[in-house]
C-alpha cells in the first residue's frame, strides 16, 4: 500500500473530502483527584466536516471538557476556528509542528478525526505526548495498527477511547438493558442495517482505499457490527460475507454494499447490512417473548424505538458526541466506565478483517475467538 503522508493528504483535501462525515490508572502529566471539577481541554485533530459540524459545537455543550486547540493543515481555517471558538494563538497547530502539543497544559485529551490512513500515526505520537486520546472509528487501518495505538496508550500511562458516539446515547443504554434484563426473552436473532447513498465527489477520501482502508464496511459497518453485539449482549462466534457492487464506475476503489450473518454463542443469529449505495439506518432485535427496535437507529439524532408491548423508546435529545466526550472525561478524573476502550475498537477491526477474508474466499465462514478480550457489547 502506498505510503500517505501529510503532503499527500493535503493534496487529497484540495481535490474535495466527503461531505458527511480498562479502566488503567492515571495519569499523565497532570493529576487528579476523584472530586475535581475541572474541564479537560480538548483538541481537535483535523477539521473536516465532523468535527465542523458535530465535534466543535458538541463540545460547546459539554460539561466536563472543552474546545481548548485545533490542528489543521489548511491555513485558512485556523484564523476562522480561532476567532469562532476564542482560541489562544499557542492552541493553533498543523501537521508539521504538532508534536510541540507535549508542552501545552491547555490540552489535556487528543481527538483524532483524520482519514482511516492517519489514525496510528496521529494517536501514537498524541500518547507519547503525555495526552489522552480519542481515536475516531474505525480505530485503524488494520488489526496490528490497533495494537500499536494500544500499546503507545499503555507505554506512556494515557488513556485511550475509540469515537464510538452511540455507546454514550440513552437509546443504546436502554437496548443493553432490555438485552440484560431478558425485558423481551431470550434473543434469538437481530438486525442491523446502517447505511446511505453516496453522491459527492467521486475524490473523496473514503472512496479512496489508500486512505480510508475500505468502504462502506469501514465507514457505516462499524455501527451494524457494534448494533449487532449490543443487540444480543455478546460477542460473535462466526461470520460468512458476501459483497455487491451495482455502481463499479463510482465504487472503483472501495466496497459498496456488504451483507454478513453472525452466530452467537448463545445460539442467536444475526443479519447486517452496510452500504455507501442504499440507505439503511435500523436495529431490531427478536427475542422469544417479542420484539424491539430502534427506527432509525444509528443517526446523530432524533433517533425513535418501539417494542411488541406497544410501548415507545423515547429519551430527551441531546447531542451524542456531547455525552460520548463528557463520558471519556468522567472516565480520565473519575475512573468512571471507559464506554468504547481501545481494546473495543479492535474487536470490531478483527471482525472487520473476517468479513473481507470471507468475501475474498467466496463466502467461507470465519470463525472468530473473541472471548478472550473482555469487551462484549
Amino acid at each position: 500500500m502506498k505510503k500517505v503522508t501529510r503532503r499527500s493528504f493535503a493534496n487529497t483535501l484540495g481535490k474535495g473530502m466527503a461531505a458527511t462525515a480498562l479502566i488503567s490508572p492515571l495519569y499523565s502529566s497532570l493529576a487528579y483527584s476523584t472530586t475535581t471539577t475541572k474541564k479537560l481541554g480538548v483538541a481537535l485533530v483535523g477539521l473536516g466536516s465532523y468535527s465542523t459540524y458535530q465535534l466543535a459545537p458538541s463540545l460547546q455543550d459539554t460539561d466536563y471538557c472543552y474546545l481548548s486547540a485545533i490542528v489543521t493543515g489548511t491555513k485558512e481555517k485556523e484564523q476562522l476556528w480561532k476567532e469562532k471558538y476564542n482560541l489562544a494563538k499557542d492552541c493553533i497547530y498543523n501537521y508539521g509542528n504538532f508534536d510541540t502539543i507535549i508542552d501545552n497544559p491547555k490540552v489535556d485529551i487528543v481527538y483524532v478525526v483524520l482519514p482511516n490512513s492517519m489514525h496510528a500515526d496521529f494517536c501514537i505520537r498524541a500518547a507519547k505526548a503525555g495526552k489522552h486520546v480519542i481515536c475516531e472509528k474505525p480505530m485503524a487501518m488494520n488489526v496490528a495498527e490497533c495494537d500499536a495505538i494500544i500499546k503507545a496508550c499503555e507505554d506512556n500511562n494515557v488513556k485511550l477511547s475509540v469515537g464510538y458516539r452511540m455507546q454514550s446515547d440513552p437509546y443504546t443504554k436502554e437496548v443493553k438493558k432490555y438485552v440484560m434484563e431478558k425485558t423481551f426473552g431470550d434473543v434469538n436473532f437481530v438486525s442491523s442495517d446502517a447505511a446511505y447513498i453516496s453522491q459527492g465527489n467521486p475524490n473523496q477520501w473514503r472512496l479512496n482505499k489508500a486512505l480510508s482502508g475500505g468502504g462502506a464496511l469501514m465507514n457505516m459497518g462499524v455501527y451494524s457490527i457494534q448494533t449487532s453485539i449490543y443487540g444480543t449482549g455478546e460477542n460473535p462466534i462466526s461470520v460468512t460475507a458476501q459483497e455487491f457492487s451495482t455502481r463499479p464506475g463510482y465504487f472503483k476503489d472501495t466496497d459498496e454494499t456488504i451483507t454478513a450473518q453472525f452466530e452467537f454463542p448463545n445460539g442467536a443469529v444475526g443479519h447486517m447490512m452496510t452500504s455507501h449505495n442504499i440507505n439503511g439506518n435500523r436495529l431490531k432485535v427478536h427475542g422469544d417473548k417479542g420484539w424491539f427496535e430502534l427506527d432509525p437507529a444509528h443517526s446523530y439524532g432524533p433517533i425513535s424505538g418501539r417494542t411488541s408491548a406497544g410501548t415507545e423508546i423515547k429519551f430527551p435529545l441531546k447531542m451524542q458526541m456531547a455525552l460520548q466526550m463528557d463520558d471519556f472525561a468522567k472516565h480520565i478524573q473519575l475512573g468512571t466506565t471507559n464506554m468504547a476502550p481501545g481494546e473495543m475498537g479492535k474487536r470490531d477491526m478483527i471482525i472487520v478483517e473476517a468479513i473481507y477474508k470471507s468475501i475474498a474466499e467466496g463466502g467461507n465462514k470465519q470463525l472468530l475467538d473473541l472471548g478472550t478480550m473482555g469487551i462484549v457489547s
